[in-house]
């Protein structure tokens, strides 16, 4: 039973196999995106960097650390690290700067300017 205005009972059940795809694919897409993205145990959500992620930097040419994300957005905001500063951190194969490492710079990023400069 065709009819000529495109809502034939074919393309009815065409769309609705697709919706009923479609919803699978993002039921499936949200489990495994909730499952990556908790690096660490529920416990501890909302407590910044993982317990692994300690950081040692390099302060006046020699290896500090490790420092916690607190004491880290505390030097930033001390000025004593800044996007050169060189980091590393259990799992890295060498020491970087910190705007090489996304986490590092958003702390950088947060840190508010000096207070000498003003508009």
């Amino acid at each position: 039973m065709e009819s000529n205005n495109g809502f034939s009972m074919g393309r009815l059940m065409e769309f609705g196999m697709s919706a009923a795809v479609a919803g699978q694919v993002m039921r499936t897409m949200n489990q495994t995106m909730s499952e990556t993205m908790q690096p660490w145990p529920a416990s501890m959500k909302g407590q910044g960097m993982p317990p692994s992620f300690l950081y040692y930097v390099a302060l006046e040419g020699k290896q500090a650390g490790p420092f916690t994300e607190p004491e880290i957005i505390r030097l930033v905001n001390e000025k004593r690290i800044t996007k050169d500063t060189l980091v590393w951190h259990q799992g890295m194969p060498a020491w970087k700067r910190a705007e090489d490492l996304p986490e590092m710079l958003r702390i950088i990023a947060l840190a508010p300017p000096p207070l000498d400069v003003i508009a």
